[in-house]
């Protein structure tokens, strides 16, 4: 069998326990930029907190004077690094999040062209997700393992491509205000939704974008309907993983998998909080699992779900 790499962008997320459990080897380094009250540095993101700690990152999310913003390798570095796999005679499967989110996929099939000119024996599939955060991590995860399990390229690939608009998510959002700063939503509405204490909950559609099924009332309401939401619409549980991933809300998301454990028999529920890249688009607040089920409608069946349960 020809020998392939997985390389998958920095929006994976995949901790370094998935990593090491998976055998994930590589992945694609981006970049962020933050500027605080004219202080600014750039920083290239990693699925770790070294460069800088958890705690600080999220505060400066949390501080509307700060800004932060993030980009992906150039069309360079994605060439070069696709180049250096290619001459040493791998196949190259390129990951990337959601076309519709971001243009990074845009950027590999650009680079893999330009590779695909110099060196026309050249493999390179790139792979367009259509997911993001936690659910490309459910993506990677699965693809990684079947690496590792001997898989061939092409069988991976037409794994993916028949499973990516399966994976589920659902959780609530437990800072409106983070929303608001986003433009999401008016700051007023914000306001008033935190002091009702209320928790918008969605699941993604199929370009990967997260869509609002319904509201809980309190975060403990909203983690047992995540549960239940769960056990409706995920398939073959007992054969599959999930990903819990949290951005600044560890202890909810600790509760979450306590919660989902004694329902539910996964093979194995990993946690694990967002790090720079995501954390930046999506802010703090955010609780979440990720899962196989039924291919995603247009949400209007998951809609009358969790309707029904919340009801």
């Amino acid at each position: 069998m020809k020998k392939y790499v997985i390389l998958a962008d920095i929006t994976c997320d995949l901790s370094e326990e998935m990593r090491n459990f998976c055998g994930m080897q590589e992945y694609i380094n981006g970049y962020i930029h933050i500027n605080e009250n004219g202080m600014e540095r750039d920083m290239k993101t990693k699925l770790d907190w070294s460069l800088i700690s958890q705690e600080e990152y999220y505060r400066l999310l949390a501080d509307k004077k700060v800004k932060i913003s993030t980009a992906p390798p150039t069309l360079d570095e994605y060439i070069d690094i696709f180049e250096k796999y290619v001459k040493d005679g791998y196949s190259v499967l390129s990951m990337s999040l959601s076309s519709k989110i971001s243009g990074t996929y845009d950027f590999t099939c650009a680079a893999a062209k330009k590779v695909k000119e110099k060196y026309p024996e050249a493999n390179i599939y790139c792979f367009d997700s259509m997911r993001m955060s936690g659910a490309f991590a459910l993506l990677t995860l699965y693809a990684s393992l079947m690496q590792k399990e001997g898989k061939s390229f092409t069988e991976v690939i037409e794994w993916l491509e028949a499973n990516k608009q399966r994976v589920h998510q659902m959780g609530p959002v437990d800072d409106l205000v983070a929303v608001a700063r986003r433009g999401r939503i008016t700051m007023g509405k914000a306001i008033m939704g935190n002091f009702a204490n209320v928790k918008p909950m969605g699941d993604c559609n199929s370009e990967g974008y997260v869509t609002v099924l319904t509201k809980a009332k309190g975060i403990r309401k909203a983690l047992e309907l995540t549960v239940k939401y769960v056990g409706k619409t995920a398939t073959d549980i007992k054969n599959n993983y999930a990903v819990i991933y949290h951005t600044d809300r560890e202890e909810y998301a600790n509760a979450l998998k306590e919660m989902i454990e004694k329902e539910y028999s996964f093979k194995k529920v990993f946690i694990s909080s967002c790090f720079c890249a995501n954390a930046t688009n999506i802010g703090p607040g955010m609780i979440g699992i990720y899962y196989f089920g039924n291919e995603v409608t247009d949400l209007s069946a998951e809609k009358d779900i969790i309707t029904a349960l919340n009801s």
